[in-house]
């Protein structure tokens, strides 16, 4: 969490100039933030100090500059007697809080019926821990921002609403032995990382397979596959082996991707079998 030149600490994330939606959201309640100042007759800097921020960073909110915290919201909305009509602005706040893609994808995700993902870099983004998503998006290069960093591991932990769903949706995951090997951010997190893996496979919606490293034949050699299919009988899917990496939702290109997926899982460790195999990585871990 990055802090505000005059020291207190920041309250929000930058906006991407790029996210129309974003900024036309955040230009709205920048608005409306002002006019509720305003009309309580209480300066940008009188604010700023009865909710603990900055008189700079109360202009950037309400120039529409700044994506404010949900608790910044509760507090304007405690100081300026509002009755709870700011804080519910939280709810248009989380629609722009993280990055377009990541907010796309949680969208898709939510309205999934079924989803299915083979993965040979990195544990999947839904299985992630809070701490190993962190350890994972500092291997990137350019290095994120701490503010981009933040941003991030927000949107990647608030797509594991899915599992809160009811009805819940079917899930299958495949992942690449090797996933399962790599340290990222140390010998600990991997092993948090692996308890909640094993917590998470328990639930009756999920089918969690390992793809063995040792396999001669294997169908996933071209990379990462998505597939995700919806309560309409329309699907999604993309890899990064085929149709230029594309998302993909034309019934001929969706079944190649099916095949290669329904390959992969007949190729991988039976559920039973990948637990067990966590499970011995855990008393070795």
């Amino acid at each position: 969490m990055s802090v505000d030149s005059d020291g207190t600490e920041d309250a929000g994330w930058d906006v991407d100039p790029e996210d129309e939606q974003g900024v036309a959201v955040l230009a709205a309640l920048g608005r409306q933030l002002r006019a509720w100042r305003e009309e309580a007759d209480i300066r940008a800097s009188d604010f700023g100090r009865e909710i603990g921020y900055g008189e700079d960073l109360v202009r950037k909110v309400e120039a529409g500059k700044r994506i404010p915290r949900p608790e910044y919201l509760d507090r304007a909305d405690e100081v300026l007697r509002a009755g709870g009509k700011i804080a519910s602005m939280k709810a248009d706040m989380e629609q722009v809080r993280y990055p377009k893609k990541v907010r796309d994808l949680k969208n898709r995700e939510g309205r999934a019926v079924e989803i299915g993902t083979y993965n040979n870099h990195n544990i999947y983004g839904l299985l992630q821990t809070e701490e190993y998503a962190r350890a994972l998006f500092r291997t990137s290069r350019p290095a994120y921002t701490p503010d981009e960093m933040e941003r991030m591991v927000s949107g990647r932990m608030a797509r594991q609403s899915v599992f809160q769903r009811s009805p819940a949706p079917a899930l299958s995951f495949v992942q690449e032995e090797v996933t399962l090997l790599r340290p990222i951010g140390g010998t600990m997190v991997l092993r948090r990382q692996l308890e909640h893996l094993l917590e998470v496979i328990q639930l009756p919606n999920i089918e969690f397979q390992v793809m063995p490293t040792i396999r001669e034949d294997h169908a996933g050699m071209e990379g990462l596959i998505e597939l995700l299919k919806f309560a309409d009988g329309s699907a999604a899917g993309r890899a990064e082996g085929a149709f230029h990496g594309r998302p993909v939702s034309d019934p001929k290109q969706l079944r190649i991707l099916e095949l290669r997926y329904g390959i992969i899982r007949a190729q991988a460790l039976t559920p039973r079998e990948s637990r067990a195999f966590i499970e011995e990585l855990l008393g070795e871990t």
